[in-house]
């Protein structure tokens, strides 16, 4: 019987990814001892559908897998868009049924689990980690009242955001040492994030 890994979950619309994504992963990995950390594309995010335009999932995967690449432990994953239809984390946990996951979250979204999709389901099937900067306020013990199992990973403070990194592409302004080199030229070479002329 094979043995059960320890996989973390770490999902998104990854719009772009950036370095605050691959920081929260790799500490997480590193303090939580855990064989792998799934990035997890987002195919069809349905809590932003409607608010702004998705980038198309194939080119946000790709930026995942250029980001990753060359990183012990870190994935990228594509589950999400090929199961398709809108994304739930729900779903994503039932399908890696047989490891033991451990569902990557910042301290902002574990505030607003009650808002998700079948969140009992994401309860029982994984145990929530909240990724926290230094001098939150965030305290997960009232998670564990309601019947969650959670891990605290402490992250360095990075003011970095895919929507500011959009922002900042659209006006022609540089995004070095905010995103690895691989994906600032990946989303070069596919144009992404450019104000259509």
């Amino acid at each position: 019987m094979p043995q059960r890994r320890r996989v973390g979950v770490l999902g998104g619309t990854f719009d772009p990814i950036h370095i605050g994504h691959l920081v929260a992963a790799s500490e997480v990995r590193v303090q939580l001892r855990l064989d792998t950390i799934l990035l997890v594309v987002a195919g069809e995010p349905w809590q932003k559908t409607g608010i702004r335009r998705i980038t198309p999932a194939a080119d946000r995967l790709a930026l995942v897998e250029v980001a990753v690449d060359g990183f012990d432990g870190l994935e990228a994953s594509s589950l999400e868009i090929e199961r398709g239809g809108p994304t739930y984390t729900a779903d994503t946990l039932a399908a890696l049924e047989g490891d033991d996951l451990f569902l990557v979250v910042g301290a902002d979204v574990a505030s607003l689990l009650d808002t998700w999709a079948r969140p009992e389901d994401v309860r029982a099937r994984a145990t929530l980690v909240v990724v926290d900067r230094p001098g939150s306020t965030f305290d997960p013990s009232a998670l564990t009242l309601d019947g969650w199992r959670v891990e605290r990973v402490d992250i360095p403070r990075l003011e970095v955001s895919s929507s500011d990194l959009r922002a900042r592409v659209a006006d022609g302004r540089p995004i070095d040492f905010l995103v690895p080199d691989p994906v600032v030229r990946e989303i070069e070479k596919r144009g992404l994030y450019a104000r259509s002329r």
